[in-house]
């Protein structure tokens, strides 16, 4: 595996899907020695970033209360 020119290295398919690496997951970088240990980062920014990118964009006319109730059946 080499490095590209940007500084990039692709993490391989299997590794990641064992280690639940999905798009824009935050990781954290350790130099131990002469190793580098790359490890999902802890912070839980993920969610947080989610929903901020969400907040917003809803385009259904309806309250909350509304839209609950659709969620529940009680329509």
């Amino acid at each position: 595996m080499k490095i590209t020119t940007k500084g990039q290295v692709t993490i391989p398919q299997d590794i990641r899907e064992r280690l639940g690496l999905l798009p824009h997951t935050e990781v954290e970088f350790e130099v131990r020695g002469n190793v580098v240990v790359v490890a999902k980062a802890t912070t839980g920014r993920r969610g947080r970033r989610i929903v901020e990118s969400l907040r917003g964009r809803g385009d259904v006319p309806k309250t909350t209360d509304e839209i609950l109730a659709l969620t529940r059946g009680d329509e």
